[in-house]
C-alpha cells in the first residue's frame, strides 16, 4: 500500500479514518443521551407513516453498545495492524511475512516427499499412484490454461495425449521441456516465396498426409519444399524434435491442417512458446509433473488423427 500512496495520501487516508471514527463516536454519544430528562419525547417533525411516528429518544442502549464495540474495535484493529497505512502496527504484520510464513511452512511439509520423488528416474515415479496424484494436481494448477483440463490443448498448444511429440516425448525429454521450456519457430516465407509457389507447398504438404488436393500443384511443390522446408522438416516431410519441426505426414496439425491455415503459416510463419518452470516451481516438482504428463501419454497415447 506504501507503493500505491504518495505520503500526502497516506496521511489523508490515515487522518481522514480517524475523524470519521471519532464523528461516529460523537454521533452514538449525542444519540444515545436525552436532552431533557425531565420533559417528555418530541415528534421529530415528520409526519406519520402508516400509522407510525418518530419520537426524539435515545437510541436503545443494547443497540448503541453494539455500534460502540464495533467503533472500539476499528480502533483496536488499526493499533495492532497496519490499517492506517502510516503506521505499521504493533504487530508488525503484513501479508508479505504471512506470504512467507506459509511457505515456509509448505516447505517443510511437503519437500521431503518431492526430494524422495526426486532420487527416482521419471518412468518409476510415473509407476507411483500417490506421485501421479500430486502430479495431477500440479498440472491443474500450472498447465490446464494451455493444455485443458483433459491435456488435448487447443489450436497452437500441443495435444499431450495423442502420441505425437513436436520434442522428444521421453521421460527426460518431457522433463527438459518442462524445465527450461521451449521456443517454437516457424520463419515467415511470405517475401521469400512468391504467392503462387506458397500455394503449390502448402498443396504439397496436405499431400504428405495422404490429403486431396491439386496433384499438380503438390508435383510443384515437392521440388520448392525440398529447398526450403527440408532443412527442417526433413525430405520425408517427417519432421525433427530436436528442432521442434512437426511431422507433417501423421496428419496432426497444432495450428489447423486446412489449406488455407497451411497457406497462412507458410506465409506468416508461427512463434510457440512453453514458458520455463525450473524457477517458478523448482526441479523436484518439475520432476512429478513431468512424470504425471508421461503416465497420461503412456496410458491415452498412440497415433491418433486431429484435423
Amino acid at each position: 500500500m506504501n507503493q500505491l500512496l504518495s505520503p500526502g495520501w497516506a496521511w489523508y487516508v490515515a487522518i481522514l479514518t480517524v475523524v470519521s471514527l471519532l464523528g461516529c463516536l460523537w454521533v452514538l454519544r449525542a444519540n444515545s443521551i436525552k436532552k431533557d430528562p425531565g420533559a417528555d419525547a418530541k415528534l421529530h417533525g415528520h409526519n406519520e407513516w402508516d400509522g407510525l411516528r418518530e419520537y426524539d429518544n435515545p437510541l436503545p442502549r443494547w443497540w448503541s453498545n453494539l455500534f460502540y464495540l464495533t467503533v472500539f474495535f476499528s480502533f483496536g484493529y488499526l493499533l495492532l495492524y497496519p490499517g492506517l497505512v502510516v503506521f505499521p502496527g504493533l504487530l508488525n504484520w503484513t501479508t508479505e511475512s504471512l506470504y512467507k510464513d506459509e511457505v515456509k511452512q509448505a516447505k517443510a511439509e511437503f519437500d521431503p516427499i518431492f526430494d524422495a520423488y526426486a532420487k527416482q528416474d521419471v518412468k518409476t515415479v510415473a509407476a507411483d499412484k500417490g506421485a501421479v496424484q500430486i502430479g495431477a494436481r500440479l498440472f491443474q494448477t500450472y498447465c490446464v490454461q494451455c493444455h485443458g483440463t483433459d491435456m488435448r490443448g487447443s489450436k497452437g498448444f500441443p495435444n499431450l495425449v495423442d502420441g505425437d511429440w513436436l520434442y522428444a516425448g521421453t521421460p527426460e525429454g518431457i522433463e527438459e521441456t518442462i524445465l527450461n521450456g521451449r521456443n517454437g519457430v516457424m520463419p515467415p516465407f511470405g517475401e521469400a516465396l512468391k504467392a503462387d509457389q506458397i500455394q503449390d507447398v502448402a498443396q504439397y504438404v496436405l499431400s504428405l498426409s495422404g490429403r486431396a488436393g491439386s496433384a499438380d500443384a503438390a508435383k510443384r511443390g515437392e521440388a520448392t519444399f525440398k529447398e526450403t522446408c527440408a532443412a527442417c522438416h526433413g525430405a520425408d516431410g517427417r519432421g525433427n524434435q530436436a528442432l521442434g519441426a512437426p511431422n507433417l505426414t501423421d496428419n496432426i496439425w497444432l495450428y489447423g491442417g486446412s489449406l488455407a491455415t497451411i497457406v497462412e503459416t507458410i506465409t506468416k510463419g508461427r512463434q510457440g512458446q512453453m514458458p520455463a518452470h525450473k524457477d517458478l516451481i523448482g526441479p523436484a516438482r518439475v520432476h512429478v509433473l513431468a512424470a504425471y504428463v508421461y503416465a497420461q501419454a503412456q496410458e491415452h497415447g498412440g497415433p491418433s488423427a486431429k484435423p
